[in-house]
This record gives structure tokens, C-alpha cells and sequence, in this order.
């Protein structure tokens, strides 16, 4: 919604720097009158070193702050870790109270979810990259070992199996597949 300033809090998107997102949260919370939302989510990435958990922001660069505008502006701009509130020119976008409240439900009171990373054989999945991205596929065979796993789906009217790396793979019901579908 886009329109005039009430003199109450109302939530707005905030930009921050570049991974500094919980930075900025946590100096956003010690304001008065500042309410702060940073959806975080928590998955096994693939390094160098081998799989390793790792926690980022859902909105990468993005969080959401509750606050009287009228009051409270340049202060939550000051804040460090905080780039701007996002604004078009003279127009402030004001965010519902039910987006924030979906996505509280959806990531969790902890404003963190968790991505499963156990697969088991009989696992319903999603191919998240490649030229099978967007493909439902039935976990066949997990191979932990070379950090794969072994799906069986169909392709051109056919059961076919093919090893894809485990971390390719969303799990039917996994929140990522509720928030944002693979489509583009």
C-alpha cells in the first residue's frame, strides 16, 4: 500500500548493507518504538572444506522494522547496518500487517527455519537447478558419501533415475517451496 503517513507504526522494508543484515537488526531492537522482523533461514552448503551449515537472511540485504514514520525515520536510517527505508521518490511504501504475519508463521517465532537436509529413500523432492530444475523426482538412494542422491523420475513418458547433488534438492513441504516457487 502506498499513500500518506498515520501517526502510528506501521511496518516498512529497510535496505541494509551488504550481510549486515542481523547487524542491523540488532541495533534496530534496541530503539524505542522499533519493531524488527528478519526472516533467517539455516542449510547445508557445499565448501571446500565439504558440506557446512550456514544461516542467512531470507530476503538477502532486505528486513522489515514496525515504526512511526513521523517519529522515528531518520533515527531508523542512522541505525548501523542500515542503508535506507525503501522509498520511490516522495512515495514510502507501507507494508500489511498480514504479509509480516504470514511470514512470521511461515519461518517460525524464532525468525528461523531450518532446511532439512535429511533426504530418505521414498522422499518426495524438487530439482531447485539445472536443466532439470522444477522436476518432481521420488528419492531413490542416498549417497552420502560423494553428497548426492539417487531420484527416480519421469522424463518424456519414462521412469528414469539419476543421481543429482544433495543440495540441488528441495523436500516436498520445505518452507523455500511455499515462499518462492521454482518458476521465475
Amino acid at each position: 500500500m502506498l499513500g500518506k503517513m498515520s501517526a502510528v507504526a506501521n511496518w516498512f522494508c529497510l535496505r541494509a548493507q551488504p550481510k549486515h543484515e542481523h547487524i542491523a537488526a540488532v541495533h534496530l531492537k534496541k530503539m524505542d518504538g522499533v519493531g524488527v522482523f528478519l526472516p533467517r533461514i539455516r542449510f547445508q552448503h557445499n565448501t571446500r572444506q565439504g558440506l557446512a551449515w550456514v544461516t542467512e537472511a531470507l530476503f538477502p540485504g532486505y528486513l522489515f522494522a514496525s515504526f512511526d514514520w513521523h517519529l522515528s525515520l531518520r533515527q531508523v536510517q542512522a541505525a548501523r547496518g542500515v542503508m535506507g527505508v525503501v522509498h520511490f521518490g516522495a512515495r514510502w511504501p507501507v507494508l500489511d500487517d498480514g504479509i509480516i504475519e504470514e511470514l512470521k508463521q511461515a519461518v517460525g517465532t524464532e525468525e528461523l527455519h531450518v532446511i532439512s537436509a535429511t533426504l530418505h529413500p521414498g522422499d518426495t523432492v524438487e530439482i531447485a537447478e539445472g536443466a532439470m530444475r522444477g522436476l518432481r523426482a521420488v528419492v531413490s538412494r542416498v549417497l552420502p558419501r560423494r553428497a548426492r542422491v539417487q531420484v527416480l523420475l519421469e522424463l518424456l513418458g519414462r521412469q528414469t533415475t539419476i543421481e543429482v547433488p544433495a543440495n540441488l534438492i528441495i523436500k516436498e513441504g520445505d518452507v523455500r517451496e511455499g515462499l518462492f516457487p521454482l518458476e521465475v
